[in-house]
């Protein structure tokens, strides 16, 4: 067989050692062909394509980001870089002329809702979950994720030590527009004591007050954890500047803030999620071999398995209210707004 890999949507440690998967097991175990297709779902348009062999994988398991390259676009929408063109009949016909048989597609909930609508057009396709937000429906987590929340659990334990030399609460804003992973399990790891996730509205009177009562049991510092994509009154400003700003009005107590930004996107990948995004890539040439297409490659408790692309799209996961973590953090006195 041959096989075509791509990368899309925003990049994320791991996807490398994905890559490296998928053509490891390809090349070496079912001897399959592998071409590599640059720039994401862009790549398919422009038939930006070369072929990946041994010597293409040398030292892809610790490096971050893609040697494929990503992009943005998407060829079921009009705009991108063909704005004018039947995008989707083009792609079908280029994959015809590259005599590809399957395309696996790394990527994240829009790269799945592409994926699942190349299969209604007759492309076989088998994708991998990627992403820092860990929002993927149907997988319990994606590759990228632990590697983020290193990251963040890193910074808020060296806040700690400014917080505490200078009795201040000092507010961290990480990565997380609707779904508050990153916040939660980098909040629950690095001793947050206010931790506010999209999911969870909060009322900033109660924020102040468990800070307040912190001060009053003799704790002279305190750190919040704060998602980027809470809501805010202020839309101009960072959710973590906005906070800081409406905690230090209703208490009176010194705040600041610090924005994480894209750095959790960078550096080497954990050694979880190595493995995993191994485990994924060898998993995906295997329904491929078995000419299981239309299927998601998904994590569901300590097994790899699948699911079907078709469920996934459109889907995104949300951290429940009833999350362990949570139910745990309110035992132990970490408000959550």
């Amino acid at each position: 067989m041959r096989i075509g890999v791509l990368t899309s949507g925003g990049d994320c440690p791991g996807i490398n050692a994905a890559i490296r998967g998928v053509c490891k097991s390809a090349l070496n175990h079912y001897g399959m062909e592998v071409i590599g297709i640059h720039s994401g779902f862009e790549g398919l348009l422009t038939k930006e394509v070369d072929v990946l062999d041994e010597s293409s994988l040398s030292g892809l398991l610790s490096q971050n980001g893609t040697i494929l390259g990503s992009s943005r676009e998407q060829p079921f929408k009009r705009g991108g870089i063909m704005p004018d063109a039947d995008k989707p009949a083009l792609i079908k016909k280029n994959i015809q002329d590259l005599r590809l048989d399957c395309i696996v597609c790394i990527g994240g909930n829009g790269t799945m809702d592409t994926a699942a609508k190349m299969m209604a057009l007759g492309i076989n396709v088998v994708s991998i979950p990627k992403t820092i937000d860990n929002d993927v429906w149907g997988t319990d987590t994606t590759f990228g994720f632990d590697s983020a929340v290193s990251v963040a659990t890193d910074a808020i334990d060296r806040l700690h030590s400014t917080a505490s030399s200078h009795k201040r609460v000092m507010v961290i804003e990480v990565m997380g527009h609707k779904s508050g992973w990153i916040a939660l399990y980098s909040g629950m790891a690095g001793g947050g004591d206010v931790i506010l996730l999209p999911e969870i509205p909060y009322n900033i009177t109660n924020v102040g007050n468990a800070l307040i009562d912190r001060i009053k049991k003799g704790k002279s510092y305190s750190i919040v954890v704060v998602a980027e994509g809470i809501k805010t009154s202020n839309s101009r400003k960072h959710a973590g500047e906005y906070i800081a700003e409406e905690i230090e009005y209703e208490t009176g107590i010194e705040t600041r803030q610090t924005v994480l930004g894209y750095i959790q996107r960078g550096g080497a990948p954990t050694s979880f999620d190595r493995n995993l995004a191994t485990r994924m890539g060898g998993h995906a040439v295997e329904l491929i071999a078995n000419q299981r297409f239309g299927r998601m490659v998904a994590l569901q408790g300590n097994k790899i398995s699948s699911v079907d692309i078709r469920d996934v799209a459109g889907k995104q996961k949300y951290v429940s209210d009833r999350d362990d973590l949570i139910v745990e953090g309110r035992r132990m006195g970490v408000c959550f707004g």
